[in-house]
């Protein structure tokens, strides 16, 4: 009898939580999540020229696919990417959210050709997402900008940039990178 008892305990624990998750109100979607996601959401097809520099004294081209798809609960938005071409095949995984807490976005980058992963933190300033960070080589630590904008035509164009530029300098230009939504 206390058998059939603790095992339809059992059996109703996953009802009860659920009945329970079901009632807790749905946090809506923030404004800020909603203008990341028109701009991501979708598979894209991208070609990416990176700059001639010391280590890609030609430079080069390559293309690929991304898709940007909801994150769990529709917090985050998951961006999935793959290109290759002359400058070498690359594969990675963007996750990107809301910190309410830090009033930015944040993004978390992981890629096959570096460890672990690049935390970037973000903001609108004005149509585009300017993300900064900073990557470390060694004992060298650079800093990183990445601008990205959608224009009219929903065509996406992103570049990112190395350095802090000194009075009157420039930033070195990294790589430039212009997707076309396929769906």
């Amino acid at each position: 009898m206390q058998r059939r008892s603790f095992v339809r305990t059992i059996r109703m624990i996953p009802r009860m939580l659920a009945k329970s998750a079901a009632s807790q109100p749905q946090p809506a979607n923030a404004p800020e999540m909603e203008r990341l996601i028109k701009l991501y959401r979708g598979t894209w097809e991208y070609a990416e020229t990176y700059s001639k520099s010391p280590q890609m004294p030609n430079g080069g081209e390559n293309t690929g696919t991304y898709t940007s798809e909801l994150g769990p609960g529709g917090m985050s938005i998951v961006n999935r990417f793959h290109s290759k071409g002359p400058v070498g095949e690359f594969e990675g995984l963007l996750v990107m959210t809301w910190d309410a807490k830090e009033k930015a976005y944040k993004a978390y980058v992981f890629g096959n050709d570096f460890p672990g992963a690049l935390v970037e933190t973000g903001q609108f300033e004005g149509d585009a997402l300017i993300f900064r960070t900073t990557f470390n080589m060694g004992e060298k630590s650079i800093p990183m900008r990445n601008e990205t904008r959608l224009d009219a035509k929903g065509v996406l164009t992103s570049d990112a940039f190395f350095g802090t530029p000194a009075p009157g300098a420039k930033e070195t230009p990294f790589v430039h990178v212009v997707a076309t939504r396929k769906q």
